[in-house]
């Protein structure tokens, strides 16, 4: 199972000739991690506060994107965001935007945990790793 989170094509989405920025699929795959992040996180209480109380933070800390075909303004695009690999210190994402089933791009993003205090990576608590766990979120 993955996670879906929807996104329209807007204007400030493309260029000139209505096709979208090949930076916008980062911004997509961004908040659909999010989106999946604040389900996880929802057990526990909201966002920010665990961020802010367990002095947490994720981080990009690598990505790659295949861009398979363009979308355009107006399109309704879908983005599927499966756990290929959660690590101790990682967690790396498989993102697939869609329109409809036609694939669009591609992304692996691998995210760390980071202290805030320290700023050196963290291990991502246990109850984190237990809620991604029962979400059946596919690891792939």
């Amino acid at each position: 199972m993955a996670h879906t989170f929807n996104h329209r094509v807007y204007y400030s989405d493309t260029d000139a000739g209505g096709i979208v920025y090949h930076a916008r699929y980062l911004d997509m795959a961004e908040h659909a991690r999010t989106e999946l992040l604040r389900t996880i996180t929802e057990a526990q209480e909201n966002q920010s506060e665990i961020m802010n109380a367990s002095h947490i933070g994720f981080i990009v800390s690598s990505l790659s994107a295949d861009y398979h075909l363009p979308a355009r303004l107006d399109d309704l695009l879908t983005v599927h965001t499966s756990i290929k690999q959660l690590r101790r210190f990682s967690l790396t994402f498989i993102q697939e935007v869609k329109r409809g089933e036609t694939p669009i791009a591609t992304l692996s993003v691998k995210v760390a945990a980071i202290s805030f205090e320290t700023e050196k990576p963290i291990a991502f608590p246990s109850w984190f790793v237990k809620e991604v766990e029962q979400l059946g979120i596919s690891v792939q």
